[in-house]
């Protein structure tokens, strides 16, 4: 099944037959799973009462279980300004167009002085230069299927310079979406400098805007132009467990 899309002033053509998923599953428990800034695990439990229970291969008519879960340290999620602020920004008010042109971008966080790995503006200048999109989809180095499993807390992992995230948002970003656990330090002292630059908050608060964490870019997906499906759940909060979708365009 395929579409053309009119998007500023030129036409592309996808294949809605062909999906490549970029995010990673969520899983009950501790083993092979991803994880980070120390949040409790997935539960995944079946209702039970003393003549019921919800789950057929414990001898249940049918499947009826119980989640929880932390949006933000579980997996791939999508998250908005209420991230930050007092007001009760809610992602599903916040996030309401699904599907925006993409670009595809690998990056090697650079090495600072104290040791830590930080995607920098200096960095991102020398690799993108033009702005046909809305939404940049950031695969860092080195890539392989460990970040399906990785415990990321208490490692430092990379994350971006604040300087970056405005220089992104002055070009036109609204949807930014990365295979680390955050665009800013693990520890930081509470500034969240990265996070405040893509919101411009709190003094000129842009809510259309969202930050997609813990995706995986497969190698298989090459850097360029793609069209972007962010798919989320109504959960009324600031963050939602997601499911980023690209299409590759066609000619």
């Amino acid at each position: 099944m395929k579409a053309t899309i009119h998007y500023k002033g030129n036409d592309y053509q996808i294949d809605y037959s062909q999906p490549l998923d970029i995010s990673i599953p969520l899983k009950d428990g501790f083993f092979n799973v991803v994880n980070c800034f120390y949040a409790p695990p997935v539960e995944i439990t079946p209702v039970k009462t003393d003549t019921f229970i919800g789950d057929t291969t414990q001898g249940g008519l049918l499947n009826f279980k119980n989640v929880k879960l932390n949006p933000h340290g579980n997996g791939t999620h999508t998250e908005c300004v209420g991230h930050l602020s007092k007001e009760p920004y809610i992602l599903d008010k916040c996030l309401k167009q699904f599907f925006f042109k993409a670009h595809v971008l690998t990056v090697h966080p650079e090495k600072m002085d104290n040791g830590d790995l930080v995607i920098t503006k200096r960095h991102l200048q020398l690799m993108i230069d033009r702005f046909n999109f809305e939404a940049l989809v950031i695969r860092t180095l080195p890539n392989d299927d460990l970040k399906l499993r990785m415990n990321y807390s208490g490692n430092n992992p990379p994350y971006m310079e604040h300087q970056a995230i405005s220089w992104l948002v002055d070009n036109g970003i609204d949807h930014l979406l990365i295979d680390l656990p955050s665009i800013d330090r693990e520890e930081d002292g509470g500034h969240l400098l990265a996070h405040k630059a893509f919101w411009e908050f709190p003094d000129n608060i842009q809510s259309h805007r969202t930050i997609s964490e813990l995706i995986y870019v497969p190698n298989s997906i090459k850097d360029g132009d793609y069209f972007l499906n962010i798919q989320i759940t109504a959960l009324q909060m600031d963050a939602s467990p997601s499911k980023p979708v690209l299409y590759s365009i066609e000619g």
